[in-house]
């Protein structure tokens, strides 16, 4: 009698029970590699507001660019080390980059979007125009 084999999403389950997930994980996960910084966004009467979580990046690193309606965030950053110890040299390089693309509603005054960067948190406020605030004040409506 044959062993059950189990069905995987990636590769035909023979192939995985032979060779085993673990034997070269960068070929079977390929998000393993890289990450897109998590964001959230808010909305109120008078903004809406991005929230970008950034730990570990500086704000010059970061690009914030603004067309077509189009809100880009973007940010590279390289960095080595290098280390002597006697006959052994040791050399690390890394980079590290992301991109993220939104689109920005009609309502939202472009001339007046600003960014803070504070405690890992880079935060875009996008107010809204002033016609688009007095059209959206709440209000109760009287059933007749």
């Amino acid at each position: 009698m044959l062993p059950k084999l189990r069905k995987t999403e990636t590769w035909p389950s023979f192939v995985d029970e032979f060779f085993n997930r673990d034997l070269w994980p960068a070929f079977f996960d390929s998000t393993s590699h890289f990450s897109v910084p998590a964001v959230n966004i808010l909305e109120d009467e008078k903004e809406f507001k991005v929230e970008l979580v950034a730990p570990g990046i500086d704000k010059k690193d970061v690009d914030i660019n603004l067309e077509d309606d189009i809100l880009t965030i973007s940010s590279e950053k390289e960095m080595k080390s290098e280390e002597k110890d006697g006959k052994y040299m040791r050399r690390e390089f890394n980079y590290t980059s992301f991109s993220r693309s939104f689109v920005v509603p009609e309502e939202v005054d472009a001339e007046k979007i600003s960014a803070e960067h504070k405690n890992g948190i880079l935060t875009i406020h996008l107010p809204k125009k002033e016609q688009e605030i007095k059209k959206t004040r709440k209000r109760q409506i009287r059933i007749v």
